[in-house]
C-alpha cells in the first residue's frame, strides 16, 4: 500500500520532481504551493486551476494536516484567545491582540513547554513536541483571516511569545518565518516579526551568524543571577555573563536593538536595586526595555508590583536614556495575557 506524505512538509525541487514523473511541467507545482500557502487550500479538491486528474494524483501521494480553530473566547478589552487544534488533536494557543495602530497575532512555537519558568501558566506545562513550520505558518494564517473578519484589516505584527521557546525549534521557527515573509505566503516584512527567547545563548549567536532580519526580544525579568535562577532555571545553566556575551555578539553582527522584556513581581524584582542592576545589564549593546504588569494566575504565588514603585522603576530608567515601555496586558479576563497561556479552552 502506498504511504502518504504530507504534501507541506516537501521540499519545492520534490514536489517539481515528482510531478516530473508524470510528464506535468514546473509551473503546476507553482500552483500546487499558491494553492498550499498564500491560499490555504485545506484539502486538493479545493485546487481549481488545477484539472481533476491532476487533483486525483496528489490525493492519491499526499495529505495536507491542517490546523483549525477549535474554540475562541473574547476578551472585554477585544483581544480573542484562540485554542488550535493540530492535526494529532494536540491543543495550542494563540492570540489576536488589537490596538489603534496595531493589530498582533501572539503565535505558539511548541506543545507546551520544557523551561519551567515559575511565573509562567505555560510552564505548568510538560513539552509534547516541536510544532512543525507548517504548524506555525497555519497560526498565522489563520489568525490573519480573523483579523481581517473581526476587525476589517491583516495583521500588522506577530509575535513568537505563545507556548514554548522559539529558539528550542530552531529550523521550524526559520522556516515558518521565511514562509511567512514571502510572496507564496503572506508577504510580512520580517521587520514586523518579533522572537520572543528565555536566553538560549547559543543560538541567540547562530541567530546573528545565521543574518536573521526580524527582531529579537529577551524574557529577562531580573538582572540579577540569583534572582533570576530562583525564577527561571535556565539561568542555573545559562547565567547572565553568557547571554550578555551572546547579545553583544547578536548586535555586532545584526546592527539589530533587542528589547528587554521585564515583568515586575512585588517585592521580587521591582526595587531601585533592581532598576540599577538592569541599567548595568543594558549598557552591553544598545536596548530597550518592555516592562510588563504582571497576570494573577491561579496557584502562582506573585502579584504585581504597585503602581508607585512600577513609575519610580520607569523614572529611572528614563533618566539614565533607556529606551522604556510600560505594557499594558490586554486579555487578562480571558486568561489570554502574557504567560496565561496554559489550554483551557478545551
Amino acid at each position: 500500500m502506498l504511504e502518504k506524505k504530507d504534501i507541506r512538509n516537501i521540499t519545492q525541487e520534490e514536489l517539481i520532481n515528482f510531478l516530473k514523473q508524470y510528464n506535468l511541467p514546473n509551473f503546476r507545482a507553482k500552483q500546487v504551493i499558491e494553492w498550499l500557502w498564500k491560499k490555504r487550500a485545506v484539502n486538493f479538491n479545493e485546487m481549481t486551476s488545477l484539472s481533476l486528474d491532476i487533483r486525483e494524483l496528489l490525493d492519491k501521494n499526499f495529505y495536507i494536516n491542517p490546523v483549525s480553530i477549535h474554540k475562541a473566547e473574547r476578551s472585554n478589552d477585544g483581544t480573542i484567545k484562540y485554542s488550535l487544534k493540530l492535526s494529532d488533536n494536540n491543543l495550542i494557543e494563540g492570540v489576536l491582540i488589537p490596538s489603534k495602530k496595531r493589530l498582533t497575532a501572539c503565535v505558539s512555537s511548541q506543545v507546551g513547554c520544557s523551561l519551567s519558568c515559575v511565573f509562567c501558566a505555560t510552564g505548568t506545562l510538560k513539552l509534547s513536541r516541536n510544532l512543525k513550520y507548517s504548524e506555525i505558518y497555519d497560526q498565522a494564517f489563520i489568525l490573519n483571516e480573523e483579523a481581517k473578519q473581526n476587525f476589517g484589516r491583516p495583521l500588522s505584527n506577530i509575535v513568537f511569545m505563545g507556548m514554548g521557546e522559539p529558539l528550542l525549534n530552531y529550523d521550524n521557527l526559520l522556516k515558518s518565518i521565511d514562509l511567512i515573509c514571502t510572496e507564496t505566503g503572506l508577504a510580512m516584512s520580517p521587520k514586523r516579526i518579533t522572537v520572543s527567547t528565555a536566553g538560549i545563548a547559543k543560538i541567540i549567536k547562530k541567530l546573528a551568524d545565521d543574518k536573521i532580519k526580524f527582531n529579537l526580544a529577551i524574557s529577562l525579568h531580573t538582572a540579577n543571577n540569583e534572582k533570576r535562577d530562583s525564577i527561571m532555571p535556565i539561568n542555573k545553566s545559562i547565567n547572565l555573563t553568557e547571554l550578555q556575551d551572546s547579545i553583544k555578539y547578536f548586535y555586532d553582527k545584526t546592527g539589530t536593538r533587542v528589547t528587554y522584556e521585564y515583568i515586575l513581581f512585588n517585592d521580587v524584582n521591582d526595587s531601585i536595586d533592581d532598576a540599577k542592576e538592569l541599567m548595568s545589564f543594558c549598557k552591553i549593546s544598545p536596548c530597550k526595555v518592555n516592562l510588563i504588569e504582571y497576570n494573577t494566575i491561579e496557584s502562582i504565588p506573585f502579584t504585581k508590583s504597585t503602581n508607585k514603585k512600577t513609575a519610580d522603576f520607569m523614572s529611572f530608567l528614563n533618566e539614565r536614556n533607556i529606551i522604556v515601555n510600560l505594557r499594558k496586558s490586554k486579555g487578562k479576563d480571558i486568561n489570554a495575557a502574557c504567560g496565561q497561556l496554559v489550554n483551557k479552552l478545551k
